[in-house]
């Protein structure tokens, strides 16, 4: 039939943790260009997270289901621990998206643009830039910023600050 197309999967990965302004800005953008954006959830633990793998998938959730659907795409948001080309191809997903900061991020980036290209040339990396506010937010700065004991609430949403400074204090 003319003028049907096929329905476009993306997969937005990432340890979020904790999710930031950064995330929520690209995520706010990419479901305006597919049709499924699929947050996926990293375990790595290789980079110690402070949250646990269901707390983060949590967190994505809430800071993400006003952004569902309202002529935009649906989200959903998975954990994951496998390779992330195959965990795209299970998906469906025909785009990566990721986010780029700074100079260095397109560095360690494009080095994973031309594997993934490797293990599956159908699937493209697409990649927004953050909102010039957001730029200098990492995950890890937000970590150590609240973990000093410093004001994070103009990095990450709210309810992500609750639950840094709960967790932080031991009490989350």
């Amino acid at each position: 039939m003319a003028g049907t197309r096929e329905k476009i999967v993306a997969l937005y990965p990432g340890t979020f943790d904790p999710p930031t302004n950064g995330h929520i800005d690209i995520i706010r953008r990419a479901v305006k260009l597919v049709d499924e954006l699929v947050i996926g959830v990293a375990i790595n633990e290789s980079k110690g997270p402070l949250f646990t793998h269901q707390e983060r998938v949590e967190m994505v959730r809430a800071e993400t289901a006003s952004l569902s659907k309202k002529g935009r795409a649906e989200i959903r948001v998975e954990p994951f621990s496998s390779l992330l080309m195959h965990f795209a191809e299970e998906l469906g997903a025909t785009m990566i998206i990721r986010g780029l900061r700074a100079v260095s991020d397109f560095e360690y980036e494009f080095q994973m643009v031309g594997m993934n290209a490797r293990l599956n040339p159908d699937i493209e990396t697409v990649f927004l830039m953050a909102e010039a506010r957001h730029q200098a937010i990492a995950s890890r700065l937000v970590k150590e910023i609240a973990a000093l004991g410093g004001d994070v609430t103009g990095f990450v949403p709210p309810r992500v600050a609750e639950r840094l400074a709960a967790r932080l204090n031991g009490t989350g």
